[in-house]
């Protein structure tokens, strides 16, 4: 019965995951050639905040521009983070303008992901010796492969430039990105900076790598003297088991009375998630999902297509973003409260990777992200009830047999 057992439910997940690599497969070769359409986009916006100020970006070259110009004009310290780093036309920019930085004295530190850079030419991974840089390993866990906490990957994107400017949110490195997709990314200046830089350091201080016994020097910071209390910066850490950006989206959810806006690039929460957002639709929230109509991983996209159903049912609206990837991760509430960050709403996000999301108390910052929302609600399909019940049984079959898929993403 044992034997009869294991073999049933390696055929059900074999037949799972064979699916998955199908769909994967052919969604690659139909995307073949293919080029995202223009989408609106909202130009950068300032709003003060206490002693400092927040910059919406929604476009990736206007972002990059930004993040370029503060590396030029850095003085003592620049400390850049990124979960994908393309070695494109705009990886080798940024890395150029790190590399002159450091040319000119200016202490560089630099952290990216190992595995989300596998397909990235060597060539483009050798770096200056005037550049202090930690590539996060693909397997980090060593001899302890037991050890959960160390499977997590670093998702986080962050630039620090002195402690004058800050920038963090969804935006990889890469061409593509900077007008393909529709992200956001937030630039902080003022006494939140001093939140990114310590959140950098934590990293690098955990992470610096060990040779013969000794260790790398750590990144040691002066403490400063203010912060900013309508400014939060939240960090999941996996390796202290540390992960606080779940417990900050449930807690806005459940004081919602107004209404709850949120943009995602993939949609795969836990149930408590999602009856905290139908709770609170039933409630009277105006609560609105948006996702990509056709996102970057198919598998995602099917697998988050199984909550529609409920999310309707109780009152949620959800869009669709058409003819691009939306790739932001964005919640605003109330007209007060707002998140800005890495952090998707999935298992690797919110309880496996490092990621790191912006808070901000502030009407004026929870104003400028509903705008945005509007703009984006121009380029969407919204999915009723009806129409979604009514979709093909093939698509419902699709949909059940990928189902404990679910926990892996």
């Amino acid at each position: 019965m044992i034997r009869i057992l294991r073999r049933t439910l390696l055929a059900v997940f074999g037949v799972q995951l064979a699916l998955a690599i199908g769909m994967s497969l052919v969604d690659s070769y139909r995307r073949r050639g293919k080029k995202p359409k223009p989408f609106p986009v909202t130009p950068p916006a300032e709003v003060a905040v206490g002693d400092g100020a927040l910059t919406t970006y929604t476009y990736g070259q206007d972002l990059y521009d930004a993040m370029l110009a503060a590396i030029d004009g850095a003085e003592r310290q620049i400390l850049f983070e990124t979960y994908i780093w393309k070695g494109d036309e705009t990886g080798e920019q940024f890395k150029s303008a790190l590399a002159a930085a450091a040319d000119r004295g200016v202490e560089v530190y630099c952290i990216y992901d190992g595995f989300a850079n596998l397909v990235v030419s060597p060539r483009f991974k050798r770096f200056p010796p005037t550049m202090k840089v930690l590539r996060y390993p693909v397997y980090a866990a060593g001899l302890r492969f037991y050890d959960l906490r160390r499977y997590g990957r670093d998702h986080r994107k962050i630039l620090v430039v002195d402690d004058s400017v800050g920038f963090v949110g969804g935006y990889n490195i890469g061409t593509p990105y900077a007008t393909e997709w529709r992200d956001t990314h937030v630039r902080i200046t003022g006494p939140g900076v001093w939140d990114l830089k310590r959140a950098f350091a934590d990293f690098w201080n955990l992470n610096r790598r060990r040779r013969l016994g000794t260790s790398e020097r750590p990144l040691l910071l002066e403490t400063s003297s203010t912060w900013e209390s309508r400014i939060r910066i939240h960090r999941n850490v996996p390796r202290l088991w540390m992960f606080p950006i779940r417990a900050m989206y449930i807690e806005a959810i459940n004081r919602a009375s107004t209404n709850i806006w949120m943009t995602q690039a993939y949609f795969l929460p836990d149930q408590d998630f999602v009856d905290a957002m139908k709770d609170a639709a039933q409630r009277g929230v105006d609560v609105r999902l948006l996702l990509p109509l056709k996102s970057n991983h198919i598998v995602a996209d099917w697998l988050s297509r199984g909550y529609f159903s409920q999310l309707l049912g109780s009152g949620v609206r959800i869009f669709r973003f058409k003819d691009a990837m939306v790739h932001a991760k964005t919640a605003t509430i109330d007209g007060t409260w707002s998140t800005v960050g890495t952090a998707n709403i999935d298992r690797l996000s919110l309880t496996g990777n490092y990621e790191i999301n912006v808070e901000v108390i502030d009407e004026a910052f929870a104003a400028t992200l509903e705008d945005i929302y509007r703009t984006d609600e121009t380029n969407c399909l919204e999915l009723t009830h009806g129409e979604w019940e009514a979709r093909d049984l093939h698509r419902k079959f699709t949909e059940m047999v990928l189902f404990p898929l679910r926990p892996l993403l």
